[in-house]
Formats: structure tokens, C-alpha cells, sequence
């Protein structure tokens, strides 16, 4: 059997990559901040008929959590064949200019949406290199994308939360280095693009959380073949 987490699996997206991934064969670990959250999220998959699914609760921002849930992981299996790094939150500070934001504002989201891939990245590493094939999936954002941000001609030009669109940047230059780092191996690892989705995020506009996991889904399971390093999207390539 094959082994996969996700973070910020309780909901949305997460969720729905952690359904998708049961009905492909996976024990899924649920990886939630909020342990009832995630108790909750593991029971409805339970009365859905999948039994291989444990919540875990990890907060992405913990180093001691993050521990914590590895050796849970451990107790299960002696590898892990994917990591979905979806967990993030938005930015506050939507309307406000980037020389009117507090520092404090940036240390929350990177907390969160960038050094908590990069925390939880590595504290798995070890087992993941224990897969035949592993995969890593970055959640990301078009909104992270610098030429997207650079073209007056995009339609969403005048879209541009600040600190979410940094941490989404900085998600995507971890994951062309260590990409690059892991190029000789087994390993693919990819920023994926899941667009528009209606969740929290949004206000519960865009595509649904289910048609994104799709896109997810997909760069879990690529074949040997399959691109690594990339920033993708259901259309295809997205601009870096």
C-alpha cells in the first residue's frame, strides 16, 4: 500500500485530495492543525466506506508538532510515497500597499504558507526517500507567479494581497530547488496551481474544492516520466 499526508486536510481542498487519493488505493494521513477538526474530517471519510484514513494533528508552524506527527507517521509505516504541502491561510492586508504593511503581517503568513512547507518538507524527507517513487505537491497560486504580477495585461493585475503572494513566490522557489537538489533520484516535486477554488480563501467563489483536487491529485500520481521542478496548473504550464 502506498502512503500519502496532506496538510490542511480537514477541509477544502485537503480534503478533498485526501478523498480522491483513498478511492486511488492510499492509507491518507489527514494533517490538521485543529485535532477535533481532523477527528471530524477522519470520521466522514469512515461513514464514507474508507477505512485506511488517520487524522494527525500538525500545525505546520511547530517544530515540535511537526516531530510529533512524524513519529506518528513512523508508527504506521516505514515510508511515505507522497506529501501534499496544502495548508496555508490568506492574507489580511488585501488593500494595503506594500510599504504600509508590518512586518509582523509577513512573519505571519511565511510562518504558515512558506516556512511551513519548508518544516515539514524536511522533517519528512527521510522517509519519503524510503518510496519507490516519492511526490511532493506545493500547493500554490497564480497570485505567487512574478510574470502574471508583472503583466499590466493579466486579468487579475490589480489583484496583489501582499504577503500571500510573496509566501506563494517563495513556495515556488523552494520547489525549483529542491527540484533541482533531488534531480537525480525518484523523487518528482511540484508546484501546483489549483486555481480559482471556492473556500474560505475566496468567500466560497471559483471552481470546487473537488475539481482542484483533481489538479492535485494528478502530480501525486504522475508516472516515472512525469515533470519535476514545474509550476502547473489543469491548463497546463504556469508562468513563473
Amino acid at each position: 500500500m502506498k502512503y500519502a499526508l496532506i496538510t490542511g486536510a480537514n477541509k477544502g481542498i485537503g480534503y478533498e485530495t485526501a478523498h480522491l487519493l483513498l478511492q486511488a488505493g492510499y492509507f491518507v494521513f489527514l494533517g490538521c492543525r485543529n485535532a477535533a477538526a481532523g477527528q471530524q474530517a477522519q470520521q466522514r471519510l469512515h461513514a464514507a466506506g474508507f477505512e485506511h484514513v488517520q487524522a494527525l494533528e500538525l500545525d505546520v508552524t511547530s517544530d515540535e508538532s511537526v516531530r510529533q506527527a512524524v513519529a506518528v507517521v513512523r508508527q504506521r509505516t516505514p515510508h511515505l510515497d507522497a506529501l501534499v504541502n496544502n495548508a496555508g491561510i490568506p492574507s489580511r492586508d488585501i488593500t494595503q500597499p506594500p510599504s504600509a504593511i508590518a512586518l509582523k503581517d509577513f512573519h505571519t503568513l511565511f510562518d504558515t504558507n512558506y516556512f511551513g512547507v519548508v518544516r515539514t518538507t524536511q522533517a519528512l524527507l527521510p522517509l519519503l526517500r524510503l518510496a519507490p517513487q516519492p511526490r511532493i505537491v506545493n500547493l500554490s497560486s497564480s497570485l505567487g507567479s512574478l510574470t502574471l504580477q508583472a503583466d499590466p495585461t493579466w486579468e487579475y493585475y490589480d489583484i496583489k494581497p501582499v504577503t500571500y503572494c510573496t509566501s506563494k513566490a517563495m513556495v515556488n522557489a523552494w520547489t525549483i530547488m529542491l527540484a533541482h537538489e533531488l534531480r537525480d533520484t525518484a523523487f518528482k516535486v511540484n508546484a501546483v496551481n489549483p486555481g480559482q477554488t471556492a473556500t474560505d480563501f475566496t468567500g466560497h467563489t471559483g471552481h470546487s474544492p473537488a475539481h482542484a483536487a483533481h489538479v492535485v491529485v494528478k502530480y501525486v500520481l504522475l508516472p516515472v516520466e512525469g515533470p519535476t521542478g514545474q509550476f502547473v496548473s489543469e491548463d497546463g504550464v504556469t508562468p513563473w
